[in-house]
């Protein structure tokens, strides 16, 4: 029997150093006003010493908290990342060592700015199996170790942060609807390299970190299209109407996709929930993050209708539906 799933915690952490556009002011060339205007940025969460991994604990056991079980009662850990502290063991491991979660599968998955989305797709398929019962969904990143800190047009941008959700099986009945997609001929547009290939004859002493790059038109574009028809999808598989959905969560990039969309699908702006102007793209862990903010101010109810929605590298896109 197919099961119907529920969002039962949430929880977010952030490093504690603030950096202000001001502040990028001194080491690129660039104002606040210019930011301001072109991204909807004011300010971003930068490490100081905080791993992918610790962000991603210290946010799981929030949302733990908020769900009121046990590490131990846990079946499933996904951890999306683009930029974990190791390749293996997976950050999900490590999470499930540090927070004592004794009985679940644990791995990660990298979606880029899709993570989290594709992640939560992944738990709700295996939990609506009834494979398992409740699992924990973390989107972490540390985007400031991946920045080119003198490339003004990806520099502005990111930020450092980790969201996690607990989903359960329930009995209610429930909406839950996911769309994903990807288009690997794109991949260029937005591109992290990783360990290079390493002749070992060649006796190679140092190796370059590597550093994200980024066609920002292009992803703006995308991101516009694939925002449209990913809402597009979901109101079609659920036989709802888009003026049921009470919030629209999209991947925090830049307020200017959020206001095309919005003028685009003709729904008031106060439906899409948005904090990038405090944490700037923190990639996968941007809806998760917001979402802990939505419930830390109660904006959460039982019965309503929430669209999470993620684009990034990949080219990756995609969107769930789901009723709390």
């Amino acid at each position: 029997m197919i099961k119907n799933i529920k969002i039962i915690g949430y929880g977010s952490c952030t490093p504690s150093n603030v950096v202000t556009n001001h502040d990028l002011s001194e080491i690129i060339d660039t104002t606040d006003e210019w930011i301001s205007k072109r991204t909807g940025i004011k300010e971003r969460r930068i490490s100081k010493g905080e791993s992918t991994s610790s962000l991603a604990i210290a946010a799981a056991k929030k949302a733990l908290n908020v769900a009121g079980i046990t590490a131990a009662e846990l079946d499933l850990i996904i951890v999306a990342t683009s930029t974990p502290d190791c390749f293996f063991p997976s950050t999900g491991c490590i999470v499930q060592s540090e927070i004592g979660a004794i009985n679940a599968t644990s791995f990660d998955l990298a979606g880029a700015c899709t993570g989290f989305v594709y992640a939560t797709d992944v738990a709700i398929q295996y939990l609506k199996t009834g494979r398992f019962k409740r699992a924990l969904v973390i989107g972490a990143e540390v985007m400031s170790k991946i920045i080119d800190w003198n490339d003004r047009g990806t520099a502005i941008l990111f930020g450092d942060g980790a969201g996690a959700i607990v989903i359960t099986t329930t009995d209610e009945k429930k909406i839950t609807e996911v769309y994903t997609k990807s288009d690997g001929t794109k991949s260029e547009v937005l591109k992290l390299p990783a360990v290079p290939i390493i002749d070992m004859y060649d006796n190679v002493k140092v190796i370059d970190r590597s550093i994200m790059t980024m066609n920002g038109q292009e992803v703006f574009k995308f991101a516009c299209n694939v925002i449209i028809e990913t809402i597009d999808e979901l109101i079609s598989k659920s036989n709802i109407k888009l003026e049921d959905v009470d919030y629209i969560v999209l991947h925090q990039a830049n307020s200017r996709i959020i206001e095309y969309v919005s003028n685009k699908v003709n729904i008031n702006i106060e439906k899409f929930f948005m904090n990038l102007d405090k944490y700037g793209n923190t990639s996968a862990a941007s809806i998760p993050i917001a979402l802990d903010e939505m419930y830390g101010k109660n904006m959460l109810k039982s019965g309503q209708k929430l669209m999470l929605i993620g684009f990034g590298g990949g080219l990756t896109w995609g969107g769930i539906l789901l009723e709390l």
